[in-house]
């Protein structure tokens, strides 16, 4: 049976959601505030899942310490206080939703991560949006 660990990390970042095939007005229309042309931040929370067996020597499924570690590198390291439009690489081209971030993240762990086990990313936009990839 497989059983999950679940690691919380936060970070803080800007972003506007905009789509360059469209005017002002449409993306005003389509994303409000959002569109704010001097962008607008959030405190992102993240829930990273790690499932799989538990190990019969160490009893982990995942060594919480590497995972954290990993996140810290990975993810901190490149979100943490940036403008996900201008300063992230992997948002440069993609409008960065939630769900977009939730998926970029995926992409980037993705390969740290034994294949083994699965993962999934739990993204906090505000205490009362999330998204989840993949569902």
């Amino acid at each position: 049976m497989n059983t999950s660990v679940i690691r919380k990390i936060s970070f803080h970042s800007a972003h506007k959601l905009y789509n360059n095939n469209w005017n002002e007005t449409k993306n005003k229309e389509v994303f409000g505030l959002c569109a704010n042309p001097n962008y607008h931040g959030h405190n992102y929370d993240l829930l990273f899942k790690v499932s799989g067996k538990v190990d019969p020597e160490t009893g982990f499924v995942m060594d919480l310490k590497v995972l954290s570690d990993l996140l810290s590198d990975e993810i901190i390291e490149r979100f943490d206080h940036k403008n996900l439009n201008l300063d992230v690489p992997e948002m440069k081209n993609t409008n960065p939703t939630a769900e977009n971030i939730a998926r970029v993240i995926y992409e980037i762990m993705r390969p740290k991560i034994s294949p083994e086990f699965t993962i999934q990313v739990t993204l906090y936009e505000t205490p009362r949006n999330f998204v989840i990839y993949p569902d």
